[in-house]
């Protein structure tokens, strides 16, 4: 580890549960980030900030005024630029020397083959079933760590879908592929704007944690919040023995 980094990453490193091991092991990571949007704005700016080697930011879509609400990694100026591109500028004012990789397409199933196999921990900021199951299905396939955030209106949750471990279930577990779920958006719907925020700020903490080993994940279990009274609901989730998609890891 570099002076720089040293320096950079002190608070990190005076951290007993992370030091200077945990910060290495970060420095050597790579993390996959799907949808540079209300969630991964906040995902994206803290692992590239704290120091997790590899990002890459996935999202095909551009930055539009109506973002700027809540969408922190963008700004003014760069209406109109990839939303990828403006969250790598993003950081790269914060620390120059985060290797990000910009990936401007949809995030389809056999992209997703290759590039999950490649990550150490995939975060998933999207906003569509469709997606989000395609992520999943990958994250099985290549035994990687899902960590999975939604938000919309003032209702956010999140969760961590691991099937390295024989008893935790994968998100299809939860939202099975062949439900019907009324897609909700937040251009027709609206959102807060810090419940992006919050729901995201967790996401990183989670994904952090994975990759330094550090206390225990969500892995098991569906947070909930209703931001009105900022009440958090915790849900319990076995993994389902019929899973369409992880059935066949037991």
């Amino acid at each position: 580890m570099t002076d720089d980094e040293l320096l950079r990453y002190s608070r990190h490193i005076l951290l007993d549960d992370i030091g200077i091991k945990g910060q290495a092991r970060l420095l050597a990571s790579h993390a996959l980030v799907i949808g540079a949007g209300g969630l991964g704005s906040p995902v994206s700016l803290y692992l590239g900030t704290a120091g997790v080697g590899r990002l890459t930011l996935v999202d095909h879509d551009t930055v539009d005024v109506t973002n700027l609400q809540r969408q922190i990694a963008h700004t003014l100026d760069r209406v109109g630029v990839s939303k990828a591109e403006s969250a790598r500028q993003a950081i790269h004012a914060i620390n120059p020397a985060a290797d990000v990789r910009c990936v401007l397409q949809r995030a389809d199933a056999a992209w997703l083959d290759e590039a999950v196999a490649d990550a150490d921990v995939v975060i998933d900021c999207t906003d569509n079933f469709q997606t989000r199951h395609a992520i999943n299905a990958a994250c099985v396939k290549h035994h990687k760590p899902l960590v999975a955030g939604a938000a919309i209106g003032f209702d956010g949750q999140i969760s961590v879908y691991d099937t390295r471990d024989a008893g935790k279930p994968c998100y299809a577990c939860v939202f099975p592929p062949e439900s019907t779920f009324e897609e909700v958006r937040c251009a027709t719907m609206g959102v807060f704007a810090p419940l992006v925020g919050i729901i995201g700020s967790m996401q990183a903490a989670e994904a952090l944690k994975l990759l330094t080993g550090v206390g225990s994940s969500l892995a098991g279990r569906l947070q909930m919040l209703d931001a009105r009274g900022m009440h958090w609901d915790d849900i319990q989730l076995p993994r389902q023995a019929h899973c369409p998609v992880c059935a066949s890891l037991r």
